[in-house]
This record gives C-alpha cells, structure tokens and sequence, in this order.
C-alpha cells in the first residue's frame, strides 16, 4: 500500500550491506547469483520516502533481480570508491547510471567525503587563490558553498563551474569504462537537459550538466533515457510518500511517485 504517513510513521528501507562496503544500500536485497541489473544513482534512485522507487517497480513489471544501489546525495565519487558496487556492476546484464550533478565530486578547486559526497571537505589552494575573500571554514555541503560562490563572486564562479564540466565528463566516461556490461543513462529530473550554456546561478538539479555533457558520453554507453517528469506527476506533490511530520519539508523537493512510475515505464523498452 501506497501512502502519506504522519506522526511517527517512517518508511522502512530495509538497509543491507554488499560485500564488504562500508554503504547501507537500499533493500530488498537482490540476487546477484544469477542474471540481474544495477541501478547506480542519488537520491531519487535510492527513493527517499517513496515506498517504490523506480528500480523496485521496474523489478516488479519484469520479475528480474534489481539491485538498487542508490545512494543518497550521491555524485559519482562514491561508486568509484566502492568497490564492491563496481563488481557487482561489471558483472551485470545490464547497468543503469542515473545522471548525478557536477557539484558533488572532487576536484581541482574542492574536495568532498569519499562516501558522503555532498560534504564539502576541503578547498584547494587554487580555489583559495580564486576566491581569497572567502571563509571555506563555514561550508560543510556542497550545494550551499557553491551557492554561496553564485552569490558573491559570479565572475569567477563561472569559471569554477566550467571546471566542474569537464571533471564530471572524464569522471563519468571512467565510471562507464570501469563497468564492462552494457551500460544505460538516465536523465531523470523536472526539466529536460538543455543545450550548452555558462551557469550563472545554481540551475535545476542534476547541477551543471546539458546535454553537450551527455553527447560527449553517448558513443560508450548503449542508450539514454530521458524520463522528464510530466506536470500531472509534479502536481501530486507527496501524495503516496512515506515521511514523518518533520520530513515534510524534504520531502517536498523530492521526485514523488507517480514520477517513479513515468521513470520505469520510460525505461521498460531498454530493458526488455
């Protein structure tokens, strides 16, 4: 059953561990012994407070073993440094890296949590020299670091945003060489991918990818998906999400439902 939960009601994401990863992933637990896919992705991957996340119905639709390896406020460095995750990709029919933003990875300019990578951990002494105005002692997330940068030095903060292109491009097509099945992208967000462009302000997630970035990616994978999320799915709000009343605010910037429902369907015919 499908449903909004108030009061001390929580969604139970029945956490596993692969292997000897360090990561909590996102139950129920899959077969890996015979045929199955992997699902690489962030937050909407892993499905906060969405008692079905897209891999989970697209498991149900198909009856094949779908291993949800989502990971909340994830960029790409998190799958890189997990072992474990990168073998069960390898030795999947089928892979399914959902597009992840730009803003949360290592780089020239910062560093971010090798597991957590939405944390900001460090800025690097060219980033120093960039911005010598700054304080990067009061950033502890990426996201509000890079917004506060938009805010306060928007010349440089361009520059700094076409470095994270370029970073997130070659850290993409590593991923992608490292997994040796089939791999699928997901474009899976509110808006569809836009041509190239100088980001000025924060943007739309996934942050800081258009679609130049995508094409560069196209001759090694086997498709891309593109599940723009419709306005009859945007417009239900949390209708049918799992949260307590303190969750309310997240949970209403998350991808609910139904948009998990246009996500698998979108992805149906690449998976048959």
């Amino acid at each position: 059953m499908s449903f909004e939960k108030v009061g001390d009601g929580a969604l139970d994401y029945m956490p596993y561990r692969l292997s000897s990863s360090r990561l909590a992933f996102r139950g129920p637990q899959p077969d890996l012994s015979g045929k199955y896919t992997v699902f690489l992705g962030g937050t909407e991957t892993y499905g906060k407070f969405v008692p079905k996340p897209y891999p989970q119905r697209i498991a149900e639709m198909t009856g094949r073993q779908c291993a949800n390896f989502g990971v909340v406020n994830a960029g790409i460095d998190v799958f890189l440094h997990t072992p474990a995750v990168l073998q069960a990709a390898h030795q999947a029919e089928m892979t399914v890296i959902q597009i992840m933003g730009a803003h949360n990875m290592s780089n020239r300019y910062y560093s971010v949590h090798p597991r957590r990578n939405d944390r900001f951990t460090g800025a690097s002494s060219s980033m120093q020299m960039t911005f010598r105005e700054l304080d990067f002692t009061e950033f502890h997330f990426t996201r509000h670091m890079v917004g506060a940068l938009a805010a306060r030095a928007p010349d440089r903060y361009a520059a700094m945003i076409e470095e994270l292109r370029k970073a997130w491009v070659a850290r993409m097509k590593l991923l992608i060489a490292t997994i040796d099945a089939p791999v699928t992208l997901l474009w899976f967000a509110d808006h569809a991918p836009t041509g190239n462009c100088t980001q000025r302000g924060m943007g739309r997630d996934p942050l800081f990818v258009d679609r130049e970035m995508l094409d560069l990616l196209r001759p090694m994978v086997s498709g891309l998906v593109e599940a723009v999320v419709s306005p009859e799915a945007l417009s239900q709000g949390v209708r049918g999400m799992v949260f307590r009343d303190l969750e309310r605010p997240a949970a209403m910037r998350m991808l609910g439902c139904q948009a998990h429902d246009e996500a698998a369907n979108a992805l149906l015919s690449m998976l048959a």
